[in-house]
């Protein structure tokens, strides 16, 4: 065998080259898939466990601040009893001011303070009062005079005139106007229900600050690592520096506890808020004042950013019991967010070493593997150019490669086999096809095909058109005159192809050979029928219509043997030959046919066809169908009488070729169409 001569190809061209980089591509995109799918899982767990984390340091907070002013509160409104039950020993009131401010570590100060002139012997105020000097020593005394005048206040009109305690708004203390308070204030009704004292509590906010910055320093400092060697005003300054700090405002929003001090009592809440274009932080500062719990946005929702000082965040809030106030926590999201970076970080450089080790194996490992069919390729060229006995590489595998190079020398030998054989079939073929050609014409030679027949006569016109189906078709017409009578039939062989052809030419022979000698159409049909019913051992009939036109007078004398009606075309007037249908000519011998007739006016068309015209489909299996045809013959608008047998013919040929359009003829189509004119 010869050896083929190796050809130096482009590596990404060849199978090796494709695989490769197929395989590349594909762990690009399933490694890309994967680490999007492990960052967004990562997220979500991180995003949610942070949620969880927070939202626990938020509620540790809240449950301190709580539990501060639940003390408060509750001491309080224990001590309001003790008060209305020593209303009448006004001295007493002192000592109970200075026990609960003693008993009560949470409480700086407390008060009562009574209406105008309610003890007369005390005055027009009467205050007493108790405060906390340092943690061991409580200082008592009696205030209000004119220069602090209690009684024009508006805080102590308003508690006076409250049903029950509630906590007021937040205010310096008159003393030193630095440290913002916060009280208690309850009215004192003496047996009558009369309001006669408001009963007040103070809470020092720099305390609840002090507090709770403490509180969340222990639970905020896992996210700083450093800030163990910071003193905790530097602590407390870094983690609002880094947008993780706790706040705590009332229902209008004024601060009452946040890292930057200077914003307790003096700043609120909306007035950051207004400053930035976007109005999330106005809906979240509402739901906190409103007394809601939550934290936005939430994981997964539709949520527009929440932007806090200038940073995009996150926040959890949540009402604070016996109070108005609320507590929320800010965590800047890109806390959250900054661990995620990291890990898809990390998966993009696992990914591309994989990749490059994948592809480097890849290239040795199907090079190694592909070499073989390349050579096969080559083998193929030199079989394409004819040479079946090119040599063929050896595959010491046992794998799919060496059954592909054993069914490759298969091919070669099937195709010196199929070669030697074509060109025998190919020989035959082109013999069948000649003698088919030659049937052609012998068929086509056997119908009448000069139109006009009959130039010298000017009392009938005709013309016909048959389209085979096939090479050959069992459709059949033809015509003649004997004895000014013009003989005519059309008829439809079942089946299609060559035996339709042969009876096709018996039929149209026996059709000429009674007619010259039999002039009663039903006469002839009959004869028809016995000759092609007689040992029909294949059953194929024909349809047909058989027709005697009498030249002088019109009168159409006609047999129809299961063949469609034809039509009647009288000018833009269209109507159908009533025909008795009878049976098929040789499907029963001894069949009694019947001659009918018709009067045909001078100019009138008589349009004969077959089954192929009005069943002829287009792509969508539509037939075209005798109104369609109806139709055309009824709007044709010829220039004097009625249109000619040609016109009539063109006119159906072009519907039809513009109605199946590209579908292709399934049956034969046959028309003829005789128009009768009366002599001069």
């Amino acid at each position: 065998m010869n050896k083929v001569k190796k050809k130096k190809n482009n590596y990404n061209s060849t199978v090796a080259g494709k695989l490769s980089w197929r395989i590349l591509l594909t762990l690009v995109v399933v490694m890309g898939v994967l680490s999007f799918v492990i960052y967004s899982l990562s997220t979500i767990v991180l995003i949610s466990e942070t949620e969880d984390y927070y939202e626990n340091v938020l509620n540790a907070s809240n449950e301190k601040v709580r539990r501060i002013i639940s003390d408060v509160y509750v001491a309080a409104v224990n001590t309001v009893p003790q008060v209305e039950d020593n209303l009448d020993n006004p001295d007493r009131m002192q000592l109970l001011m200075e026990r609960l401010v003693e008993h009560n570590p949470r409480i700086r100060s407390c008060g009562i303070s009574f209406v105008e002139g309610y003890y007369p012997q005390k005055g027009k105020w009467f205050c007493p009062y108790a405060s906390r000097v340092d943690s061991t020593k409580v200082e008592g005394k009696i205030v209000g005079d004119a220069d602090h005048d209690y009684l024009k206040a508006d805080w102590f009109h308003e508690a006076l005139a409250a049903k029950k305690g509630y906590w007021c708004k937040p205010y310096f203390e008159d003393v030193d106007g630095v440290t913002p308070l916060v009280s208690y204030l309850v009215p004192i009704r003496d047996k009558s229900g009369n309001a006669v004292a408001v009963f007040g509590v103070d809470l020092s906010l720099e305390w609840l600050q002090n507090h709770l910055l403490k509180v969340s320093k222990k639970q905020l400092k896992r996210d700083d690592s450093d800030s163990d060697d910071m003193d905790d005003q530097q602590q407390d300054t870094t983690k609002w520096q880094k947008g993780r700090y706790i706040f705590i405002i009332d229902s209008d929003g004024t601060y009452l506890a946040h890292p930057d001090e200077k914003r307790i009592i003096n700043e609120n809440y909306f007035t950051y808020a207004d400053a930035t274009p976007d109005t999330v932080d106005n809906y979240v500062g509402h739901l906190m004042t409103s007394g809601k719990k939550g934290y936005y946005p939430e994981y997964g929702g539709d949520e527009e950013d929440l932007t806090i000082e200038g940073y995009k965040s996150y926040i959890f809030y949540k009402p604070i019991e016996h109070t108005d106030w609320s507590i929320g926590l800010v965590m800047r999201a890109l806390t959250v967010q900054i661990l995620g970076y990291v890990l898809a970080g990390l998966l993009l450089f696992f990914v591309l070493i994989a990749l490059i080790v994948v592809l480097l194996v890849s290239f040795v490992t199907i090079r190694q593997t592909t070499k073989p069919l390349n050579q096969l390729a080559q083998s193929a060229d030199e079989v394409a150019k004819g040479n079946f006995n090119s040599w063929l590489p050896w595959v010491s595998s046992h794998d799919e490669v060496r059954h592909l190079r054993d069914s490759f020398r298969d091919m070669q030998l099937s195709l010196a086999r199929y070669v030697d054989e074509l060109q025998v079939t190919t020989a035959q073929k082109a013999s069948f096809e000649s003698e088919l050609k030659v049937a052609h014409d012998i068929q086509m030679s056997m119908l009448p095909k000069i139109f006009p027949p009959y130039p010298d006569r000017n009392d009938v016109d005709i013309y016909a058109q048959l389209t085979p189906a096939k090479a050959v078709g069992g459709d059949l017409f033809d015509f003649f005159i004997r004895d000014d009578q013009l003989f005519f039939c059309i008829g439809d062989v079942s089946g299609k192809g060559v035996p339709a052809a042969l009876v096709m030419a018996v039929t149209r022979s026996l059709f000429r050979n009674i007619s010259t000698q039999v002039d009663e159409p039903h006469v002839i049909v009959g004869k028809l029928n016995d000759v092609l019913a007689e040992e029909n051992e294949t059953n194929m009939f024909v349809t047909a219509f058989v027709g005697v036109l009498n030249l002088k007078t019109g009168l159409l004398r006609y047999c129809n043997a299961g063949h469609d009606a034809p039509l009647i075309v009288e000018g833009r007037q269209c109507s159908t030959v009533e025909v008795i249908p009878n049976l098929p000519i040789g499907v029963m011998p001894d069949w009694n046919f019947t001659t009918q007739e018709t009067q045909m006016a001078p100019g009138s068309v008589i349009f004969l066809y077959t089954d192929g015209l009005t069943e002829a489909e287009d792509i969508f299996h539509n037939q075209f169908g005798e109104e369609r045809v109806v139709s055309i013959l009824s709007n044709m608008q010829p220039q004097d009488g009625s249109p000619t047998p040609q016109e009539i013919i063109d006119a159906q040929t072009d519907a039809i070729h513009t109605f199946v359009g590209e579908a292709e003829q399934s049956d034969d189509i046959t028309m003829l169409a005789i128009q009768f004119i009366q002599r001069d």
